[in-house]
């Protein structure tokens, strides 16, 4: 049987680009990528002004990732951290915090309800096509929050068949804990299909992720027995669904994608043994995500473009008392433990792309973002209104050379936006494999709705947001050289050497109220810095494919800022080393995939008094070795196996040497919560298609 794979693509304004490819197992694949993220047209890696790192669909697959971060655990600069009182996740990238990094589902803006970026976690990764990963400030092409860089995640289309199917089930282990399909351990099913025909395309997907928990303790355990152990993660059911239909033409396209997520997380305090009743808690997030695009080719050198989108965001907290002597329930009335916080976000952003010359090319745009929240910790019902207009261009005086700079001119309802975000990136094309980038850009980071309107006092918290907090600002400066000069039938290789240097200002942090000292506070305190350098090498030779790399990461001494008279360095420094390995084999028409990182441990000075002198001390969270091996078979015509054991090292818990607390839901000197430890995987995909 011969199999052929057809690649689409489909960029704004422009026609779909469609290539057939007879795989030839004696011959190396092709490292030419095709990128859309930031770009006037879509263009190869190699031609783009920008360094992009991309991630495909059949990387995700070989994988057998359930969730985004599970594709993302060992890509070059990225730590995930675990709140297990919540049961969510966040993300840093190159040294930065999630709320620095901009998260956009085919380039609309994702919402999150809090600094974090959970919602990186509440994407179907059944519909991802492919991520593209900038580094780098993007604030002049995508506003707000793009100062470590963007994440794009790209969906699927209906591609060429007429009609297809797909459904897949997975079943993993969570550490040793496993209940069949239910229950302890992981599991996931998903169903789609999709339809295209005279230029009418539509496509509808249904997806459900159940985690079980893991080391959960017994409903009828005490506080006590509860609290001594800090390694317990949370059950969590998800329901999502998606669709999207849409019509083409050869100079125009419209579609509509709807996307819905219902997530519950169960959380169950101790009983206490006197009155044998505890507290359960539950977190139901309720979010849906509209948007409407539309691309128009007026003429050879005039595309327009336009995206609208709609974000409604709910999050619920139900706190409950149960009597386990009747089995009864009851509403408690603390404060915070019964809320109802609601988030809704829109945006409308249009571009024209215009060609004045073959050395000249212009982008203007306009985008228009709206916030609200409500809710019992939010003050009042507030608005937040911001208004956009961008320009960027590129120019390219000679053959070789790219230089595209750009501006944003900001204009907002509440806190006090930078007027202007300049940048500036160039290409220089040093050889035939040699390419040289460097850029300058100025980065800028909104405060959050909760930032500015967030109120919560209870017996634990006095916290109290601040309306006049001003924008973050970033400088920042990058540079990579690319290397391309190996590329015969049976091997090619990549290898990108990057550095970079951020400098942020009005840096938002939690401090003291200047007025009420119990009482605490955002406020523009901090500068920081980030700087550091990545070293990236991808191999394919013939049915082999390694991607093989490394980074030193910076992060700067946040003590200096307020007792510059210590003796400590400007930067802590953490390493890490990825291996990312693959190898077809083409007789049982089977691949074999091993994707490891290295984590270095994480630095940080914190101030401590020794014989009543005040001194800065170095603590630690440890380092640590992920692995997955993965096997994957296609089976019949349909069908294909999966199956593998993913965190072999069975990481369950980071050392930490901290004695003060890093965060509102973390205890210093504690452990750092990783993993659920070595998990083991079984699943199995169907696709059919009728042309």
């Amino acid at each position: 049987m011969k199999i052929y794979l057809s690649i689409i693509l489909l960029m704004i304004g422009f026609d779909a680009l469609s290539q057939d490819i007879k795989p030839d197992t004696t011959k190396a694949k092709d490292l030419k990528d095709v990128v859309i993220t930031g770009q006037f047209v879509p263009q190869t890696l190699k031609n783009s002004v920008y360094n992009i790192r991309t991630i495909s669909a059949e990387r995700i697959r070989l994988r057998a990732a359930t969730n985004v971060q599970q594709v993302l655990n060992t890509e070059l600069g990225f730590r995930f951290s675990n709140d297990l009182t919540l049961g969510t996740t966040d993300v840093q990238l190159m040294g930065m915090t999630g709320r620095n990094i901009k998260i956009l589902l085919d380039g609309v803006p994702m919402v999150d309800r809090s600094d974090t970026r959970e919602s990186l976690n509440q994407i179907d990764i059944n519909t991802v096509e492919r991520i593209e990963i900038v580094e780098g400030p993007m604030s002049v092409v995508y506003g707000t929050d793009a100062l470590a860089g963007v994440i794009n995640i790209i969906t699927k289309n209906s591609g060429k068949s007429l009609i297809s199917i797909s459904a897949r089930m997975q079943e993993e282990t969570a550490g040793n804990e496993y209940s069949a399909f239910s229950g302890s351990g992981n599991h996931n099913q998903s169903i789609s299909a999709s339809f295209q025909k005279n230029g009418w395309n539509a496509l509808a997907g249904f997806s459900h992720n159940e985690f079980g928990g893991w080391n959960m303790a017994a409903k009828t355990a005490t506080l006590a027995e509860v609290e001594a152990d800090g390694n317990r993660w949370k059950p969590k059911a998800q329901w999502l669904g998606n669709t999207k239909i849409g019509y083409r033409t050869e100079n125009f396209n419209i579609w509509y994608r709807l996307d819905g997520l219902n997530e519950t997380i169960d959380s169950r305090g101790g009983m206490n043994p006197n009155n044998y009743k505890a507290k359960f808690q539950t977190y139901t997030t309720d979010r849906f995500t509209q948007q409407l695009q539309s691309e128009w080719r007026i003429t050879q050198d005039l595309q327009l473009s336009a995206i609208a989108g709609y974000t409604n965001l709910k999050r619920a907290t139900k706190s409950v008392i149960h009597d386990f002597t009747t089995g009864s329930e009851e509403l408690t009335t603390a404060a915070g433990e019964q809320d109802v916080a609601k988030f809704n976000s829109a945006i409308f952003r249009s571009t024209a792309q215009y060609r004045a010359s073959d050395k000249l090319s212009l982008q203007p745009g306009i985008e228009f973002n709206r916030d609200a929240a409500s809710g019992a910790r939010i003050s009042g019902s507030p608005v937040i209104n911001d208004y956009a207009f961008f320009i960027s261009g590129e120019f390219k005086p000679i053959a070789g050379i790219n230089i595209r700079p750009g501006f944003r001119f900001i204009k907002n309802s509440v806190y006090d936006a930078p007027p202007v975000i300049p940048s500036l990136n160039t290409k220089f094309k040093l050889n035939k494999s040699i390419d040289l980038r460097l850029a300058y850009a100025k980065g800028f980071r909104a405060p959050a709705l909760r930032e500015l309107y967030y109120d919560f006092f209870d017996a634990s918290h006095s916290i109290m947001g601040n309306p006049n907090l001003r924008a973050e600002e970033s400088n920042s400066f990058n540079g990579s050289l690319s290397w391309s000069g190996v590329k015969t039938d049976n091997l090619q290789f990549r290898s990108t050497l990057a550095g970079f240097y951020n400098l942020f200002k009005n840096r938002i942090d939690y401090g003291i109220d200047a007025t009420v000292p119990s009482i605490t506070t955002l406020i523009n305190i901090s500068k920081y810095k980030t700087t550091g350098g990545t070293l990236e090498n991808t191999l394919i030779y013939r049915n082999f494919q390694a991607t093989v790399g490394l980074s030193y990461i910076g992060r700067y001494n946040d003590l200096l800022q307020s007792t510059n008279s210590l003796d400590i360095p400007e930067f802590v420094w953490s390493a890490e080393i990825t291996s990312n390995l693959s190898y077809t084999l083409p007789k049982i028409n089977g691949s074999v995939s091993l994707f490891y990182k290295y984590t270095g441990s994480l630095p940080n000075y914190q101030l401590s008094t020794i014989n009543n002198v005040q001194t800065a001390t170095l603590v630690k969270i440890g380092s640590f070795n992920l692995a997955d091996l993965m096997l994957s078979k296609n089976i019949y015509k349909y069908l294909t196996i999966n199956a593998g054991v993913k965190n072999l090292f069975n990481v369950t818990q980071l050392s930490n040497t901290s004695t003060a607390s890093g965060g509102a839901h973390s205890t210093g000197g504690a452990t750092v919560p990783n993993s659920y430890g070595r998990s083991y995987v079984l699943g199995l995909t169907f696709n059919w298609n009728k042309n």
